[in-house]
């Protein structure tokens, strides 16, 4: 069932920037107005995730995680009908993206934490799970670009609010094993929210394998992740034309696949070094579009970087999950995406007056040559490289003397 549930929700993700680019593009709105469409949802889920990650810690996580898929439901069911009407202004469907942002943020914490209470193979799972993300990532752009043709944006919108539907009805199907107890005193529920933040943040920092990896993360998505995708994207098309674009990415995907499938098989006994050195295989995707080199080698370097990268997400989730007491893990979580996806519109943003003065083909290799530099950092953490496998996740951490723990219920 949550399988099911993650790899439909991840079809509908895929589909929504079609549906947003052809619908506001036949209403009259240019580029800038689907790039506001699309931020004002990045930026709410960016920026609410980590106060998502407490509360998911104070109560049940799969009902958050449910009503998260009932509001987003009803909110691209909205999107439907005024794109049905033909009543479409922009400041009403960027309130909608507010909405999706602040309920996909709701969502998040609990799609790492419901993995080790569901699966005795946690790895295998991961893996299991970033295979169907990633064929759902190469298939729905296309099936929303079917129902644009054949239909109307109207009709893509509604498959997603179906998606979201399905997703809820799976995760209110799921039968959980009883939740362990927290290990957090009988009085915690009088906490604070504020104490909560501050203990969340407390154990992240105390883990400098974790917070390691977001520092060099963060530095990834400036110079790496962040222009790699726009530079990409107008150097192929501009000199091998769009349908060589979509070939390079679906190269990208298919190689994510393949990378999710070695994940399945292959059991390192340091994960995140082996994952890291996995990770080297990115830099082929901008070294070999900055070099100039023919689109089959374009296509070819981005499926080893689409499988660099897979193997790397599967490694650091499984890490993450493994690795945490389950009484903190949504809050880790939370500050783990929070982190990584913070300097994403820093790199994106600099991408264009990178490429004005340097060239585009001279940002892509840099991009290329810091994807290895991020990788040798990595290595070079000795709390990264030396982390040893875990494959039970830990139990909660002792309760305070004389007190009894809390067990959420579901």
């Amino acid at each position: 069932m949550f399988f099911l549930a993650r790899a439909v929700a991840r079809l509908g993700d895929t589909m929504l920037p079609v549906a947003l680019a052809a619908g506001l593009l036949q209403h009259g709105y240019g580029a800038g107005a689907v790039g506001l469409a699309m931020a004002a949802t990045a930026a709410t889920f960016a920026g609410l995730v980590v106060f998502a990650g407490v509360i998911a810690d104070r109560f049940a996580t799969r009902t958050l995680m449910i009503w998260a898929d009932i509001v987003r439901l009803g909110s691209q069911a909205l999107a439907a009908a005024l794109f049905f009407a033909d009543h479409v202004v922009l400041w009403e469907i960027c309130a909608i993206g507010l909405v999706n942002g602040a309920a996909g943020a709701l969502f998040q914490p609990g799609v790492a934490s419901m993995v080790p209470r569901l699966a005795t193979d946690v790895q295998g799972a991961n893996g299991a799970i970033r295979v169907a993300e990633s064929v759902a990532q190469l298939a729905g752009p296309a099936v929303a670009g079917l129902l644009v043709g054949f239909a109307t944006p109207g009709g893509v919108f509604a498959a997603h609010a179906a998606t979201y539907a399905i997703s809820a009805v799976c995760l209110v199907l799921l039968r959980l094993p009883p939740p362990a107890p927290d290990g957090r005193p009988a009085d915690h529920a009088t906490a604070g929210f504020r104490a909560d933040l501050v203990e969340g943040w407390h154990e992240f920092r105390s883990r400098t394998w974790l917070w390691g990896v977001i520092a060099v993360w963060c530095l990834y998505m400036i110079a790496v992740w962040g222009p790699t995708g726009p530079l990409v994207a107008f150097q192929v098309v501009e000199e091998h034309g769009p349908r060589a674009y979509g070939l390079v990415n679906s190269a990208l995907g298919a190689g994510t696949v393949v990378g999710g499938l070695l994940a399945l098989r292959l059991r390192p006994h340091r994960m995140l070094r082996a994952g890291a050195l996995a990770l080297t295989g990115f830099a082929a995707f901008p070294l070999s579009v900055g070099l100039g080199l023919s689109v089959p080698l374009m296509a070819a370097g981005s499926a080893v970087a689409g499988a660099g990268l897979s193997f790397w997400g599967v490694m650091w989730a499984t890490s993450v999950q493994t690795q945490v007491s389950p009484d903190v893990l949504n809050r880790i979580h939370a500050y783990d995406v929070a982190g990584s996806l913070a300097m994403m519109p820093v790199g994106q943003a600099l991408a264009g007056p990178a490429a004005a003065a340097l060239g585009a083909e001279r940002v892509l290799i840099v991009s290329g040559v810091t994807s290895c530099v991020v990788v040798a950092t990595l290595l070079a953490v000795p709390a990264i490289r030396g982390l040893v496998r875990v494959d039970t996740p830990p139990g909660p951490r002792a309760p305070a003397p004389g007190t009894a723990a809390l067990a959420r219920p579901e």
